[in-house]
């Protein structure tokens, strides 16, 4: 790779981050990404691909998704209809091939990055039935007897929320990188370059407050960065103030807005529980 990546003004990467990108690409492994939700595991591609000037490809992975469709899709039910109607199209079986985005990135003029997103969700076999693909960087079109090989080695950045368990052969592979959640400081850094005109005062204790929320034993779901920053957008469009927000965390039993930080009446209760059970203790 003649370029290194090293983040991006929108995305803070820390060197952990930057180094596991940049030696997968050397080694030309797929780089296999976990951490919590929110912690930015699908935008790294996004930006991999921007600060590099690379084309990029998505595919996002359902729990329906095969691994065939990331190469292509032969439609046989709309071939067998135009035959039914005399379509001269059914002559040629290549009109009925839909391309996967393996099979766009294989063919990209330029060495390309390509997504595959949220690789637990499909079926245990599914990482598997990539593997051939993905070492040899080829694969073939058994309807037209054509093979596709990559014309150049895409970075493959693969994301998982470890939701389930990916099979030994697969891990053997890639290259494996955990993104820990954010320390205040990298956070800092974060919500500077997302609010670059946030007070230091708010920024201090809208801190302090989700940090607060976040370290609450047996919260179903943590709120995640992207779930600060959207509260924190909400607290300058409410102009809440920094006293506001340290009030809160002495007297009452959730952060104003808490909307935008906890998604469920669970850990609402909890949180409410946990101030109730403080308060009465301090007594």
């Amino acid at each position: 790779m003649s370029n290194r990546f090293e983040g991006t003004e929108k995305y803070v990467a820390t060197s952990d981050l930057t180094m596991a990108v940049n030696a997968a690409a050397t080694l030309g492994r797929p780089l296999l990404v976990k951490g919590e939700p929110g912690t930015g595991k699908t935008q790294l591609a996004i930006e991999v691909a921007h600060a590099l000037q690379l084309p990029l490809f998505e595919w996002h992975i359902k729990s329906t998704t095969k691994a065939r469709q990331g190469l292509y899709e032969y439609d046989a039910v709309a071939r067998l209809r135009d035959s039914q109607l005399g379509d001269a199209r059914v002559n040629d079986i290549a009109n009925y091939i839909k391309r996967g985005e393996l099979w766009h990135a294989f063919d990209s003029a330029t060495q390309p990055v390509l997504l595959i997103d949220e690789i637990d969700k499909a079926d245990i076999e599914f990482p598997n039935d990539l593997l051939r693909e993905l070492d040899r960087m080829e694969f073939n079109v058994y309807e037209t007897q054509q093979l596709v090989k990559a014309k150049h080695r895409p970075i493959i950045i693969i994301t998982s929320n470890n939701e389930k368990e990916l099979p030994d052969a697969f891990l053997r592979r890639c290259f494996f990188h955990y993104i820990q959640f954010p320390d205040r400081e990298t956070m800092t850094q974060i919500v500077d370059v997302h609010f670059p005109a946030l007070k230091k005062s708010l920024l201090k204790e809208a801190l302090e407050s989700f940090y607060k929320v976040r370290d609450v034993p047996g919260l179903k779901k943590k709120p995640s960065t992207s779930e600060l920053l959207d509260w924190i957008k909400l607290l300058v469009a409410e102009d809440i103030s920094p006293e506001v927000l340290r009030e809160s965390d002495e007297k009452s039993a959730i952060p104003p807005l808490y909307g935008a930080l906890l998604k469920n009446e669970q850990d609402v209760h909890l949180f409410e529980q946990l101030v109730f059970l403080n308060r009465r203790n301090a007594r």
